[in-house]
C-alpha cells in the first residue's frame, strides 16, 4: 500500500464542514474507503463532505465539482459546498472570476461571489418525485404527513441533488423541531 500526502483545505459553509481537494493540476482518485477515512471525525480530518475540484470536461464551464458524502457515496449537489467551492477556487488562484459555471453530477450551477463577500448559488428547480429524493413510504405528494414518535408533522421531501425534508409549520418559533430525551 502506497501512502501519498494529499494537500487539502478545511472549510465550512453555514455550519456544514468540508475537506476540499484540488484535482486541477493532477487527477485525484478517491475510493469510498479513502473518503470515509478523511471524513472520520476521530481518526481523520473530519467533515460532512469531501469536495473535489477538477478540470471541466465541457468547454462551456469553468470547473468540474464532485461531492462525496462522509459515507463515501457521490452526490449531485450541495449548496453550502458550492459556497465554499467558489471561495476555494478564487483564494487558490484558479480563477479571478466572481461568477463561475460549474459542472456537477446534477447539472450546471453558477455560484457567484458578491462584492460584499457573500456567495449566492442558484441550485435549480427542486424535484419532488419520491424516486428523485429518494423517500421511502412517501405518497409522492408535495406536502404530506409523516409520523414521528407518535406525532404527525407535515413535510415536503425534495431533492436539490441531495435529499432534503422540509417541515411545514405555521409558526417557526413554536415548531417542534428537536426534543431532549
Amino acid at each position: 500500500m502506497t501512502t501519498r500526502r494529499l494537500p487539502f483545505t478545511k472549510m465550512q459553509g453555514l455550519g456544514n464542514d468540508f475537506v476540499v481537494l484540488d484535482g486541477t493540476r493532477e487527477p485525484i482518485e478517491l475510493a469510498p474507503a479513502t473518503i470515509r477515512r478523511l471524513a472520520d471525525r476521530h481518526l481523520g480530518v473530519g467533515c460532512d463532505q469531501v469536495l473535489l475540484v477538477e478540470r471541466p470536461t465541457r468547454a462551456d464551464v469553468d470547473f468540474r465539482y464532485r461531492i462525496f458524502n462522509a459515507d463515501g457515496g457521490e452526490v449531485e449537489q450541495c449548496g453550502n459546498g458550492a459556497r465554499c467551492f467558489v471561495l476555494f477556487v478564487r483564494s487558490h488562484g484558479l480563477t479571478d472570476k466572481r461568477a463561475i459555471r460549474v459542472e456537477t453530477a446534477g447539472g450546471i450551477i453558477e455560484p457567484t461571489l458578491d462584492a460584499d463577500g457573500r456567495v449566492t448559488v442558484d441550485m435549480g428547480t427542486p424535484r419532488f418525485r419520491a424516486a428523485d429524493v429518494p423517500f421511502i413510504g412517501g405518497a409522492g405528494a408535495i406536502v404530506e404527513p409523516l409520523e414521528i414518535d407518535g406525532a404527525t408533522v407535515m413535510i415536503s421531501a425534495l431533492s436539490l441533488g441531495n435529499p432534503h425534508v422540509v417541515q411545514i409549520v405555521g409558526d417557526v418559533d413554536a415548531a417542534r423541531v428537536s426534543r431532549s430525551a
